[in-house]
């Protein structure tokens, strides 16, 4: 029997399930990479998604080639022309892959009509398999990632002593949600200049002339494991320390604040969970850093990361289609080029996403989701465009983040409640409103903030379904009190809005 290995561009570190059960006689096992021009045209991918990626897998490869492995790597239109070529020349007999973290290239790789048998090996791209994630959920009413998160501390002994959580509490929210303050001094994001593999992907990427999104010059993220334990050594280092506190917050002039940037990184492969959860409680030991900071970052991954790909293996098939409220606006086309809107949070983040892939998390839920759920958007517009426009999008984080949490989608299986706000929210973590057009405090009139009257149509059009939900009692009791000749505006400007938007 000859084994062959098809490396996938998400799965780029020596440690993967089919690398590893090879270590010893790689010498012997052929493997293959493709980089296909196909696959990059299933969705308008931000330009410099496209770079990272398949950067990132000519740089791995080289690594591989260079620690003695048998490497063939195929820049190709598609996918199966160059493996069909490959899995006959090698003499393959049996195709192993780690499986797909993703749920629809998984299904399109079992369709597959192969000259030899498949084996699709455990993905241990997760500490949590899928098969542990369902037994940790059989039999629960509720699946909160609060629970998750805890059990989680506990299996891995993380933060813990005596069985008990480092500081007597599990979740130092209360401590995490602070305001932006003047004169900050966050770290300066760690930048790469593209080197000369680099160069020729966004030269590929150009000559393709791909329907992408974003911009494509000023790609400047690293695309090698070295550089990402690079990025990772500079968070611990001038960002830990104040990540928690500020975790929440939004300011014009400093985009990325206190956060890691290391989500691209690891989605890849080029860092793994565990050993920067180690990393990060090792610095708390040996630092003092504040724990309310290290708290907030672990359970980002150790809770959040983690449960999402639970949830989404967890799941039925379905769940993509979802969609509990009944949305069915069009995504609007400001989404896609920031300069047709005059609302400056809007304008601020996604032209920060066009120039770069990124957002950090409440840009995101609270910014960008926020607005699309209560304008009333179809769940899979934002969804779609969720993983098109984000360097470290992928199905299996899109669509429990954006469906479940961000849209509610599921009707509450994977969030509390809807992360529904007013202007109010964005006035307080941000410096946003203070240079845009409308006023934060006007819920109706010539300046009122969209973001405030369609909250309360939200509401309004949805208090019926809202009202069996959780923690929402006192938000639907504020709006029977609202005076309905004022509710009444609110939802004029609100179709009035919608009327003049439509894609």
């Amino acid at each position: 029997m000859t084994i062959g290995i098809w490396v996938l561009g998400d799965q780029l570190w020596s440690g993967q399930a089919a690398l590893q059960a090879h270590h010893a006689n790689r010498s012997q096992v052929p493997i293959l990479f493709i980089e296909s021009a196909e696959f990059a045209c299933q969705r308008p991918y931000h330009h410099q998604k496209l770079v990272l990626v398949w950067s990132a897998m000519r740089h791995f490869a080289q690594e591989l080639r260079e620690n003695g492995w048998l490497v063939t790597y195929e820049i190709s239109e598609d996918f199966l022309t160059p493996l069909g070529h490959w899995l006959e020349t090698q003499g393959i007999t049996q195709l192993q892959i780690m499986t797909p973290g993703d749920r629809p290239f998984e299904a399109w790789l079992r369709s597959l009509v192969l000259p030899c048998e498949l084996t699709l090996l455990p993905n241990n791209h997760f500490l949590w398999s899928k098969d542990e994630f369902a037994t940790w959920a059989k039999g629960r009413k509720r699946l909160l990632l609060e629970d998750f998160y805890r059990e989680g501390r506990k299996r891995w002994q993380i933060l813990m002593e005596d069985n008990q959580p480092v500081g007597g509490r599990w979740n130092f929210d209360q401590e995490n949600r602070k305001p932006p303050k003047k004169h900050l001094f966050p770290p300066v994001a760690l930048a790469f200049a593209p080197d000369a593999i680099t160069q020729e992907v966004i030269e590929r990427v150009k000559q393709l002339n791909l329907p992408g999104y974003g911009q494509l010059s000023g790609f400047q993220w690293g695309v090698t494991r070295q550089q990402a334990l690079e990025v990772l050594e500079q968070f611990i280092d001038g960002g830990l320390g104040h990540f928690g506190t500020y975790q929440d917050a939004m300011v014009t002039e400093h985009k990325t604040l206190w956060h890691s940037l290391i989500s691209p990184y690891l989605n890849l492969g080029l860092l793994t969970p565990l050993e920067v959860i180690k990393a990060i409680a090792k610095a708390f030991r040996a630092e003092k850093i504040p724990l309310n900071n290290v708290e907030g970052f672990i359970r980002q991954i150790l809770g959040w990361r983690e449960y999402m790909q639970g949830i989404y293996q967890w799941v039925d098939e379905d769940y993509g289609q979802r969609n509990w409220f009944h949305h069915d606006y069009l995504l609007p086309g400001f989404y896609w080029e920031s300069s047709q809107t005059k609302m400056n949070c809007l304008a601020t983040v996604l032209r920060q996403v066009e120039e770069t892939g990124y957002a950090h998390h409440i840009q995101r839920l609270m910014i960008l989701s926020n607005f699309a759920l209560i304008v009333g958007v179809r769940p899979q517009e934002i969804q779609e465009w969720f993983h098109a426009a984000f360097i470290d999008a992928y199905d299996w984080v899109m669509e429990t983040n954006v469906l479940g949490m961000g849209q509610f989608a599921d009707g509450g299986l994977l969030a509390s409640k809807p992360y529904a706000s007013s202007a109010n929210y964005i006035n307080k973590m941000s410096d946003y409103c203070q240079k845009c057009v409308y006023n934060p405090k006007a819920r109706t009139g010539n300046d009122a903030c969209p973001f405030n009257y369609f909250y309360w149509d939200f509401l309004n059009r949805h208090q019926e379904k809202l009202q069996n939900t959780g923690r929402m009692g006192l938000i639907l009791a504020s709006l029977k009190r609202i005076d309905p000749a004022e509710m009444s505006a609110m939802q004029t400007l609100a179709q009035d809005w919608r009327s003049q938007n439509r894609r």
